[in-house]
């Protein structure tokens, strides 16, 4: 089943120097971008990340320190990627978890302005684990009924996601609506306020915390108790992304009588 768009949608894929969403760095991007009449344009970029690549790493993605020494840093292209996601938007696998976040990262790095948060996200994982529980190679098999060959290739991968979501729509059309809106609902175990998830929304859409001595707790309250919090979190290892939104909910409180 062809997806039914009412923008371009961007399935995509990072290879990186870890899993750490953090501090690890894109290596490769691969996306193809899909348009509501069916067109597709697709692209690959090895990215040096300016930190050594662990071996570890190299040995899932095949990518080396050599192969990408000359390659342009992420920085020199994220305004280009951003104006290439202009519009669209987002999809990959295990994508709001790690692609997404990592992604966002980056993009504050390279003090590029791209508002994420107003994009859709359809996590084809999410969908394949609440309906079958298994990895991309395994719902590849499953859905397309073909072996997922180079795996960990990021074109392999994407390509991959893609096929597999048209798939899903066309075994699942009593539980899945061939709507991006729907399947970015879909694909959400929880409604993030940062990528990284250590903010949520309550069924009452207050952003509480997701994790800690406060998990469940709102966070205007909690910056109200303890303003100690918030410098304890700025200060530590959480994401940009996680210290941006929560600074945007301090000034918020700030302004508040």
């Amino acid at each position: 089943m062809e997806l039914k768009l009412k923008n371009p949608i961007i399935f995509f894929d990072l290879e990186t120097t870890g899993t750490n969403i953090n501090t690890d760095r894109i290596v490769e991007i691969c996306y193809i971008k899909v348009y509501p009449n069916g067109n597709e344009e697709s692209k690959t970029m090895r990215i040096n990340p300016t930190i050594p690549i662990p071996a570890e790493a190299s040995a899932v993605h095949g990518i080396y320190d050599k192969d990408v020494a000359d390659c342009p840093t992420f920085k020199q292209v994220a305004q280009n990627i951003a104006n290439d996601m202009e519009g669209c938007d987002l999809a990959g696998f295990n994508s709001n978890r790690f692609d997404i976040p990592v992604l966002a990262e980056e993009f504050l790095r390279a003090g590029v302005d791209i508002d994420l948060g107003r994009k859709k996200f359809v996590d084809v994982q999410v969908i394949y684990h609440k309906l079958e529980q298994r990895t991309l190679s395994a719902a590849y098999k499953f859905y397309c009924g073909k072996n997922l060959e180079d795996a960990h290739s990021a074109l392999a991968d994407t390509r991959a996601t893609y096929d597999v979501l048209k798939a899903q729509l066309d075994r699942y059309p009593d539980v899945l609506k061939n709507d991006v809106q729907f399947l970015s609902d879909y694909s959400s175990f929880s409604r993030n306020v940062d990528f990284a998830g250590r903010m949520i929304y309550n069924e009452q859409g207050v952003e509480i915390f997701n994790f800690g001595k406060y998990k469940g707790q709102p966070v205007e309250d909690v910056l109200r108790r303890d303003p100690g919090y918030y410098g304890w979190i700025i200060g530590n290892d959480f994401t940009l992304n996680t210290k941006a939104m929560l600074t945007k909910i301090r000034l918020r409180t700030l302004v508040k009588p």
